[in-house]
């Protein structure tokens, strides 16, 4: 079937390639209907995680999370930064990201035997369909747009056998599979620096992939709220509110909020605007972000749970659940900060503020769970506080 110009709503058009720099870029409804299937796949995640922190099994819960979490993250990336560059919108994309969709539904029916019996064979699958139907999003795009070929078949092949890897790697002997996972992980990332690198740069657009990003942070934060507003609801129901648990409820609430905040107080569009290597980092580095976020969920829910003697956890140990999350997902944000020109740098108190977060878990035992989560949270309003103060002294210097 041919290009159609004159009908408004063509069944195929020539996948040529979006312009980079093309004004008032936005997210379309078919990505925001696309990110909401990934809210299924990351609670049922988040909902796991809980599950096996909530007796104790630390360790393996997660590792097994990181492994989950890699999957659903890249498979979200890999779309998100090709619909930036060759979002058609026509007929057959729309039918292949449906596809897509219908792999992330798979994904997240597997999560519960990942954990539980460790079997990742249907969580494989789900990743599968996921990523070949992106293969096809590819073919195409090499076939509509001669001038990023060398690019486009790149991320066609590349993806291709790393995703007949996956399928080999499920019929492993047990003692190799670890090994057979960080190198599949290494595959997979090494894909798209292949690619740009070796070809012409696909022409994503920067406002476009922050906007992407920041609805994403947005989504898995929505998901904390959700799951925390879940297990107060379940105590309230069964008369078992307390003003401790409700202290610890409304302490998630604004964390949650300066988490947000401290995310969404700079837009990053023009930071990974003039550097591909740069680029990499900042989209990789979201990886942290998301499932830390996401693990927050987790860990507030062992809170309540700690509160409500559900869990077979200590206090410290529930404290742990969000004081490391926290952690992580300020660090890494100050972190990527520390490039950005006209701002002064908060990796510093950044890091105080990440030590005395773990060290108020340590103290759980003297000061009891609720009060060291309002602890928490008091430090990461302080330190909101002080890089908004800071950027806007940065700002308003007087000329000299």
């Amino acid at each position: 079937m041919s290009e159609a110009t004159s009908d408004p709503l063509p069944w195929v058009r020539r996948m040529s390639g979006r312009d980079p720099s093309e004004a008032h870029r936005a997210s379309t409804p078919l990505e925001l209907l696309f990110d909401l299937t990934f809210v299924i796949a990351v609670a049922r995640a988040g909902i796991e995680l809980h599950n096996a922190l909530a007796v104790g099994h630390a360790g393996l819960a997660l590792a097994r999370y990181a492994e989950i979490f890699f999957g659903l993250w890249w498979a979200w990336m890999n779309f998100t930064w090709f619909a930036s560059a060759y979002d058609t919108d026509d007929v057959p994309y729309r039918l292949l990201t449906l596809l897509q969709m219908a792999g992330v539904l798979v994904f997240a029916a597997g999560i519960p035997a990942a954990f539980e019996r460790f079997d990742l064979s249907i969580v494989v699958a789900g990743y599968v369909i996921m990523r070949l139907a992106l293969v096809a999003q590819w073919l195409r795009a090499a076939r509509g747009h001669p001038e990023g070929q060398a690019g486009t078949l790149r991320y066609a092949a590349g993806i291709t056998v790393v995703q007949l890897g996956w399928i080999g790697w499920l019929f492993l002997p047990n003692g190799t599979r670890v090994a057979g996972f960080l190198m599949l992980v290494a595959a997979e990332l090494a894909v798209p620096a292949w690619a740009e690198f070796g070809g012409r740069p696909t022409p994503w657009h920067p406002g476009h992939i922050t906007e992407r990003y920041g609805g994403f942070t947005i989504i898995v934060l929505g998901e904390v709220i959700a799951a925390t507003a879940t297990a107060v609801q379940d105590a309230v129901d069964h008369s078992q509110a307390s003003p401790s648990l409700l202290t610890a409820a409304a302490a998630g609430l604004v964390l949650v909020f300066a988490l947000w905040w401290l995310y969404f107080k700079h837009s990053a569009a023009e930071d990974i605007r003039g550097s591909t290597p740069w680029t990499f980092v900042w989209g990789l580095s979201h990886y942290l972000i998301f499932a830390a976020v996401a693990a927050l969920g987790a860990g507030l829910q062992v809170v309540i749970g700690t509160l409500l003697h559900s869990t077979h956890v200590s206090p410290a140990f529930a404290a742990f659940t969000v004081a490391i999350p926290v952690t992580i997902y300020i660090v890494v944000l100050a972190l990527l900060g520390t490039r950005r020109a006209g701002e002064p740098a908060a990796l510093w108190p950044t890091l105080l503020t990440g030590a005395l977060v773990l060290t108020a878990a340590a103290a759980t035992p003297v000061l009891t769970l609720p009060p060291s989560i309002v602890i928490m949270v008091v430090l990461v309003t302080l330190l909101l506080a002080y890089r908004l103060t800071a950027a806007h002294r940065a700002t308003h210097q007087p000329e000299r």
